[in-house]
């Protein structure tokens, strides 16, 4: 089928040849043993099934797609632990900004230690609904802990210590013993998404968690070992505004003031050994 030209109307009378020369075109177009169909204007739709897992009615979730019992209620367990934990760090918090301890660097890094654990746990409630859940939120374990002074260690070392292998237990709870209820002690709160062919939920999981946890557990774990090497007493000022410099970002001219204080004992100790 060959291309025919038509030229651009110019008036009303060119415009009427226009059409009827379109009309001749389309005619010789179109083989005379082919009738000419109606377009097709509308999309056509066949179910098969499809609308059947849409609810009927709003008191269902009608966003929710593959989302089993089992996963719901093992988000439900982690937004539970990590409150949990938000809610020891606060105490710490609170411990370490009394009058008669005096450590505000500490109590600063707890404060922000607790914030974000929360924020984890809003961030799995945030998930919980996306998936067409419902976020059930449990009783808190009162903490049997609140006085964080330890005769031998001191009270910045003891807190570390505890806020280490909280950070462990969390992580723990992530990967592997995390309880679905309590006549299954080892169901494994990661292997739920696994075991339920959620790959949403495990990549999840591991994308917004797992490397977090991670890098939490290296970092409290510098701290212990930096508190174990300098011991008790007033170097721990010290290590307060360190942490303030290195962890949380602060001024610098805190940590600056920190060093002088820091140089100031060592000379102070070395005149003394001198006699």
């Amino acid at each position: 089928m060959g291309v025919t030209w038509v030229a651009w109307p110019h008036g009303a009378s060119d415009l009427l040849q226009l059409v009827q020369q379109v009309q001749l075109v389309r005619s010789q177009s179109v083989p005379h043993n082919v009738q000419e169909t109606t377009a097709l204007t509308g999309l056509v739709f066949q179910s098969s099934g499809e609308l059947d897992k849409v609810p009927s009615t709003s008191e269902a979730s009608l966003c929710r797609d593959r989302y089993s019992p089992a996963c719901e209620a093992a988000l439900n367990d982690q937004i539970n632990v990590e409150y949990n934990v938000s809610y020891i760090y606060h105490s710490m918090y609170a411990y370490f900004g009394r009058d008669n301890v005096a450590l505000p660097g500490i109590a600063k890094y707890f404060k922000e230690a607790s914030d974000e654990e929360r924020g984890h746990a809003e961030k799995l409630m945030e998930y919980q609904n996306h998936r067409g859940g419902k976020v059930v939120l449990q009783t808190l374990t009162p903490s049997t802990i609140t006085e964080f002074e330890h005769a031998d260690k001191g009270d910045a070392l003891y807190a570390m210590e505890i806020a280490l292998a909280l950070e462990k237990l969390n992580n723990e709870k992530l990967l592997s013993l995390h309880q679905k209820d309590s006549s299954d002690p080892d169901w494994v709160f990661l292997q739920v998404a696994v075991d339920n062919d959620d790959p949403q939920m495990t990549d999840f999981i591991e994308g917004e968690f797992l490397e977090d946890q991670m890098k939490a557990i290296y970092e409290v774990s510098h701290m212990v070992s930096e508190l174990r090497r300098i011991g008790k007493g007033h170097v721990v000022v010290d290590f307060q505004w360190a942490i303030c410099a290195t962890y949380l970002h602060q001024t610098h001219f805190h940590c600056l003031l920190s060093l002088l204080y820091f140089a100031k004992l060592k000379m102070q100790d070395s005149f003394i050994s001198q006699y």
